[in-house]
């Protein structure tokens, strides 16, 4: 059986394939113009999704990036600190050294000495209530505006008003990284705290009881002076895990970057080819069909 050809047949399909290959030439068009290969998901369904995948991981390490930068700075914070800490510490020590020469100071020299340690004293509790963003540094979890206060006169009490819990960031999906220091620790509480301590070295200066001598102190000293030395070790070994975390989130930046790029991006030098190749194709086409559609017996009866 022949099958029936007439000329709205020819000029259906002659339709449909300028059609077909006007779409291409658009599509190509639109990634010449946008230099993406991928505008829309039916462009590629299987590279749309790995594009997704990959973008959701972005953002993920873009985040985790964040958290890493903001518990650095937490840390440098707290470094700094017990840096001015260690200072403050180690020139009270020397001054207690000093007043424990008994036999060749005077009152007025022991009283000097015991109005600087009130001094450095002040500015240990500076140092100890030291913030970062509005949030004490040595409080731990909690949201008190300082970590220590001091309660009534003689003898004063130094609270810590620091949570139980710690303050993490996560780096990765599977580690978080401490980022607060615990005060209760490192300067101590109540009357066991450092300030108590040093209230303590200022009392025997002034003492007028000669059988008291200053250097009684110099071993509670040296044990907190330990405890900090320990705690600012630890800050610093997490700070380096830290900064190595930084880095590794920078790397796989790039390397996400890069595999997005090579889904998504198109290729330049082939989309001009493709598309030149694809305007001659067309104008082909439409060559190819005003031969096809010779005229018809209506032309010559009008």
């Amino acid at each position: 059986m022949v099958e029936r050809v007439t000329t709205q047949t020819q000029m259906r399909a002659a339709q449909r394939n300028l059609q077909e290959n006007m779409t291409h030439l658009a599509r190509l068009q639109e990634k010449a113009s946008t230099l993406k290969s991928i505008n829309r998901s039916s462009d590629d369904p299987t590279a749309a999704a790995a594009a997704m995948a990959v973008r959701a991981e972005m953002r993920a390490v873009d985040q985790y990036s964040a958290n890493a930068d903001n518990g650095n700075d937490w840390l440098t914070t707290i470094e700094s600190s017990l840096s001015s800490v260690s200072d403050i510490m180690n020139r009270v020590r020397d001054l207690t050294v000093q007043g424990a020469n008994s036999g060749s100071l005077s009152a007025t020299a022991k009283n000097a000495i015991a109005i600087e340690v009130e001094g450095l004293k002040i500015d240990l509790l500076s140092q100890a209530n030291t913030k970062f963003l509005g949030r004490s540094v040595f409080a731990g979890n909690s949201n008190e505006p300082t970590a220590f206060t001091a309660q009534g006169t003689n003898p004063k009490i130094y609270d810590y008003a620091g949570g139980t819990g710690s303050v993490e960031r996560r780096i990765s999906a599977t580690s978080t990284v401490r980022v607060d220091a615990d005060g209760g620790t490192i300067f101590g509480t109540a009357n066991a705290s450092v300030f108590t301590l040093l209230d303590d070295i200022v009392a025997d200066l002034r003492s007028t009881d000669t059988s008291i001598n200053v250097g009684a102190r110099l071993e509670g000293l040296d044990e907190r002076m330990a405890i900090m030395t320990g705690q600012h070790s630890e800050i610093g070994a997490r700070q380096v895990q830290m900064e190595r975390a930084q880095s590794t989130l920078l790397e796989k930046t790039g390397t996400l970057d890069a595999q997005r790029s090579g889904i998504e991006d198109a290729d330049l030098g082939q989309v001009i080819i493709d598309l030149k190749l694809q305007e001659v194709t067309y104008q082909a086409a439409l060559a190819v069909t005003a031969r096809v559609l010779q005229p018809t017996l209506m032309d010559f009866l009008s």
